[in-house]
């Protein structure tokens, strides 16, 4: 009896050790599928519309690459070293153009213009004059509405290894916006570890101007699962409340004491779901303005994200007033990523530099109207480094 029972207990432990390794290989299997697929450039190259297509890649000293596309000026993968060296892609995107062509795959990485964010019923006036453009999410325009700028192909020329411009004339008319709108977009691979976005326009009539970007970033490597546990720190006090169609009401409101405050670094998930707040529920979450505290046309920190696995930061410098943070909550696994794994809910985030949404029609909103002879200049640095 006592030899039997020996012989079970050892069956048992073989069993448990068996399993437990089986485990320990699974969850090995699972980390290192999250792995870093760079773009081919074999795969972005066509021609749309009459126009080459391309993959550029763009690199510096100290272990950043970007690859980029003049589709649309997409951001297709961002790779940095996280804290123990290991390069991630901190921008999430796909594998082929053909994929980016698709609806579902609409703004990731683009540029967004020619205004982004959205413009209420998608009407603005000029000296008078009453201009429609079209209303593509709901009754409002976004993002430059159906002729938005990320389903364009952009002039492209690269200069040297870390350097990439872009051009782009749109003109009058189009997307209903008026003016002949002559624009040029530099991204640059910086020293110190950057991305750097520069933007440069002119018009031949009044018209308005608000470009952008609209990578989604996950710091912890494309794939990795939620961005919830990030920590994220605004330098705004403020943000500008919307309406259930996500439209400005035109207050400045602060955001002490509500799950809009991250004045201080703070889990994206700590609030996210807070059922109380009346914001979060006509956004779903976040997907919301904040209000800077820096001064205008000076370049200053915007804000800093914090990768909670992988120890990766990104400050993010500009000179826009405003910062719109959105917490992927339409993000629901309908398409994959460039390492296959699916683009599900909340695993990836978006902080777009900006001017605030809807600001023709708001007189409290800095202005966002261009006018013949002046310059539209704005710039923005995504800057890579590790927690130390």
């Amino acid at each position: 009896m006592k030899k039997t029972m020996q012989t079970t207990l050892c069956l048992m432990a073989l069993t448990l050790g068996l399993a437990s390794c089986h485990s320990s290989a699974k969850k090995a299997e699972q980390s290192d599928s999250i792995k870093v697929v760079t773009p081919e450039k074999k795969n972005f190259t066509d021609t749309i519309n009459g126009k080459a297509v391309s993959l550029y890649t763009l690199q510096n000293k100290s272990g950043l690459t970007a690859y980029i596309t003049n589709y649309g000026g997409r951001i297709v993968g961002l790779v940095v070293p996280d804290k123990n060296g290991k390069p991630t892609d901190v921008v999430v995107g796909h594998a082929t153009l053909k994929e980016y062509t698709n609806p579902l795959a609409q703004y990731y990485g683009a540029l967004i213009g020619r205004v982004g964010n959205r413009i209420a019923k998608g009407q603005f006036s000029i000296d008078g004059k009453s201009y429609q453009l079209d209303t593509n999410d709901g009754p409002n325009s976004l993002h430059g509405g159906k002729a938005g700028y990320q389903d364009i192909v952009w002039d492209a020329a690269q200069p040297n290894d870390s350097t990439l411009v872009l051009s782009y004339l749109s003109k009058d008319g189009e997307g209903h916006y008026p003016g002949n709108l002559t624009i040029k977009v530099t991204y640059t691979a910086t020293a110190d570890n950057g991305l750097k976005m520069e933007y440069n326009a002119t018009t031949d009539k009044k018209t308005i101007v608000n470009l952008t970007n609209h990578a989604y970033y996950n710091l912890n490597g494309e794939g990795s699962g939620t961005i919830l546990d990030h920590l994220l720190q605004i330098n705004g006090d403020k943000m500008t409340p919307v309406d259930s169609t996500l439209i400005p009401t035109g207050v400045l409101a602060p955001v002490a004491n509500t799950p809009f405050d991250f004045t201080k670094a703070t889990a994206i998930g700590q609030r996210i779901n807070d059922k109380n707040d009346q914001q979060l529920k006509f956004g779903k979450g976040y997907d919301h303005n904040f209000v800077l505290n820096g001064k205008p046309g000076e370049m200053f920190k915007a804000c800093t994200l914090t990768g909670d696995k992988s120890g990766i930061v990104m400050d993010v410098y500009t000179v826009e007033p405003g910062l719109q943070f959105y917490a992927g909550n339409f993000m629901n696994g309908s398409s994959s990523f460039k390492n296959g794994i699916k683009d599900a809910y909340r695993t990836a985030l978006c902080l777009e530099t900006q001017h605030f949404p809807d600001a023709p029609n708001h007189k409290n909103f800095a202005s966002i109207e261009l006018a013949p002879g002046k310059v539209y200049k704005t710039t923005t640095v995504y800057k890579f480094s590790v927690t130390k």
